[in-house]
This record gives structure tokens, C-alpha cells and sequence, in this order.
């Protein structure tokens, strides 16, 4: 019985010198953040595939629980649709991940509607099996529509692959209040909220607001959720986004620690490398 938590990123700007040790060179920034969360949503993948030795440098700063859930490539599902993918030398670069690569997330563009459900369920039955796959769907009808979203369930139940929801119903429940909330009211999908686990292994995306107490006000549903999924013997994931993800670590703890109030018996999160404080020279 599990629970793990993280964000978007594991290096960002605003957390420098506030909640992580700066300035740390490339080789240690994975380490810092796997001091404050125990999982990652592995976003550089979907831009580009690494390199061998840089898959092996993530996985030397993080422990062999820690998680990975790791985007496949634009290329694949976003340019050439799931049709005439080669996707075996990402899976080569993922390799040294190990145990660590907890999924594979096969983000679909928002114009993937029920009518590609086909051209999904033969994508997913020709991945190589051995691996975790979890699916994200924007489009509405997945959502507003049951037929739809029960004929997506099956094919993703025929492979054994999880549906992961991108909660934004916090997001939009009152207008937008500064530059970064507007700017995800303008990207971010408008759905229905899904709190419905395919697997033992659920996945969230929770996206709240700028303002913390905002966000911590949406999530109450959630921690219900998770506290109902480790009853029921799963291992759920949850990411904590906000518009401008500047307090996402500390939200992601403090969501754990809402949950360890009902749970006591989780494991504790690492302690977080200590910040230096500045100096004048």
C-alpha cells in the first residue's frame, strides 16, 4: 500500500534557493526534488527521447521506489497519430529507469475523439508487454458522454491500462485571477471530473490555483479517493499542478500529509535537503 505524489517538473526557477538548494548543477537537481516528492511526471520525454546516459543520471539521483511516469514521444502520439509508430529505441533510452518507470503515458491530443478508439486499441495491443501503460484524453465527449467513455474503459481494460483524469474543475470553478490562471484557462481542457480507478494502479493530474488555500479547498474529493484506493489494496499517484506551479512542491507534501492523516500508516515522505541561507558573498 502505496501513495506517491509529484509535479510537472523537477527543476523550475522559482523553487531555487526557496525549497531547493541552488546553485546545483544538472547532475543533482533530480536529487534535490526526490528529497520532496517520491514521483515525476517525465514531460522532457514527450519533446524529445534522451540519451542513454541521461536516463542513467535519473535514475542514480532516485531511489528504486521512486516513480517515473514517462510521456511518449509527440512524434508518436500527437504528429503521426498512433499510426506507423517505431517507439522501440525510446523504450531502449528508458531502459535504465529499471523499476523506476512506473508507466508509460500515452497523452492524446484533444482532437482524438471516440471515433479513433480503433486506431487506439491497436496501438496499445502492439506495445510490448512488461510495461505499465496509462492513457490521457481530452476530448469532451470522453467525459460528457458514457457511451464513449465506457467503450474507452474497455480498450483500455483489455491491455490492462489505466485512464488518467486531468482534474480541472478547481481551475475553472471561479474566474481567473492573474496572468498564469488565464493563460490555463486558455490551454487547459474543460472535462468532468473522473474518480474511477481501472487498475491497481490509479493516476491524477490535479491542477488548483495560484492560491494555495484555494487548492487545497478543491481536493478534499480527492483525498476521499485515495483513501478508498489504499483501502481497496491500490497504489495511487497523484501530481499536483497549479497555473504557476510556483508552491506545487509544498502542495504535493502537504496532499500527502492529508492523506497520512487518515492513513497513519503510510510510509513518510524524505525530509527535504536543507536551502542554504544567502550570503553576502
Amino acid at each position: 500500500m502505496r501513495l506517491h505524489v509529484g509535479c510537472a517538473m523537477w527543476t523550475y526557477a522559482p523553487w531555487q534557493g526557496r525549497l531547493i538548494p541552488h546553485p546545483l548543477p544538472p547532475s543533482e537537481r533530480l536529487r534535490a526534488y526526490a528529497s520532496w516528492c517520491n514521483a515525476v511526471e517525465g514531460n522532457t520525454t514527450f519533446y524529445a527521447t534522451p540519451a542513454v546516459t541521461t536516463v542513467e543520471s535519473w535514475a542514480a539521483q532516485t531511489a528504486e521506489d521512486f516513480r517515473f511516469v514517462v510521456k511518449l514521444p509527440k512524434t508518436a502520439t500527437h504528429e503521426q497519430r498512433l499510426r506507423g509508430v517505431d517507439l522501440q529505441p525510446f523504450f531502449t533510452a528508458m531502459e535504465p529507469l529499471g523499476p523506476r518507470n512506473h508507466a508509460f503515458w500515452i497523452q492524446l491530443p484533444a482532437s482524438f475523439a471516440p471515433a479513433d478508439l480503433g486506431v487506439l486499441a491497436t496501438f496499445l495491443y502492439r506495445l510490448p508487454r512488461g510495461y505499465r501503460y496509462a492513457v490521457e484524453v481530452r476530448h469532451p465527449s470522453f467525459f460528457d458522454d458514457e457511451r464513449s467513455a465506457a467503450q474507452l474503459e474497455h480498450v483500455l481494460d483489455r491491455v490492462g491500462a489505466e485512464w488518467i483524469p486531468f482534474d480541472t474543475v478547481t481551475l475553472f470553478r471561479t474566474p481567473a485571477s492573474s496572468y498564469a490562471e488565464r493563460d490555463a484557462w486558455m490551454k487547459k481542457p474543460r472535462v468532468l471530473r473522473r474518480t474511477r480507478a481501472l487498475t491497481a494502479t490509479p493516476i491524477v493530474r490535479y491542477i488548483g490555483r495560484d492560491d494555495p488555500q484555494l487548492t487545497m479547498a478543491g481536493w478534499d474529493y480527492l483525498v476521499k479517493a485515495v483513501v478508498n484506493w489504499l483501502a481497496e489494496g491500490r497504489s495511487p499517484t497523484v501530481f499536483l499542478h497549479t497555473p504557476d506551479n510556483v508552491d506545487a512542491l509544498t502542495l504535493a507534501r502537504r496532499f500527502y500529509s492529508d492523506v497520512t492523516a487518515v492513513v497513519p500508516n503510510l510510509e513518510p515522505l524524505p525530509e527535504p535537503l536543507p536551502v542554504a541561507p544567502p550570503t553576502l558573498f
